[in-house]
């Protein structure tokens, strides 16, 4: 679908806020021309990238929520930790955990990268139908981490295996 094509959607929903997801959207050349013609249009612009792609070339006024790799989804080599020094207040950090080794990594990371004084938001969400959510909202509970606990509401929509929503 060609960025014109996009826009002419997006603006059929009516909407003022757009997220732009995947996959991983930063692999996609378009996406940035994308993103500064819906910023030109007057709308609140999101992106949510899996951290694996330099957020460097992003619009300043695009909101970032950036997914930090744990060790549980096997892909944490791939986490590109220089864009940790590239957000800002106004963006969000996300980390999906798999198990009590994931949440103390997120906590280290969390806290090495001085994450909550630095973004707008720290994201745990547990693996779903792996980590049951009440385990990591008691494990951020009794350490008192500051962080919002976030489930993956898509799978709870549609069926958890449901790909494209």
């Amino acid at each position: 679908m060609s960025v014109d094509a996009v826009l002419a959607r997006v603006d059929e929903y009516g909407c003022d806020l757009v997220e732009i997801t995947g996959g991983e959207p930063l692999l996609q050349p378009d996406v940035y021309p994308l993103m500064e013609h819906l910023l030109a249009s007057g709308k609140t612009v999101m992106v949510e990238t899996g951290g694996h792609r330099s957020i460097k070339d992003v619009p300043s006024d695009v909101i970032r929520i950036m997914d930090v790799k744990c060790p549980g989804s096997g892909e944490s080599e791939k986490n590109h930790w220089e864009n940790l020094d590239l957000l800002t207040s106004r963006d969000e950090v996300k980390f999906v955990i798999r198990d009590r080794s994931d949440y103390e990594f997120a906590k280290n990371v969390v806290e090495r990268h001085h994450l909550l004084a630095r973004t707008a938001a720290v994201l745990f969400s547990p693996v779903h139908d792996v980590l049951p959510a009440k385990d990591l909202a008691a494990w951020i509970l009794a350490d008192r981490v500051p962080v919002r606990l976030q489930l993956q509401a898509h799978k709870y929509i549609w069926d958890a295996n449901t790909r494209g929503v």
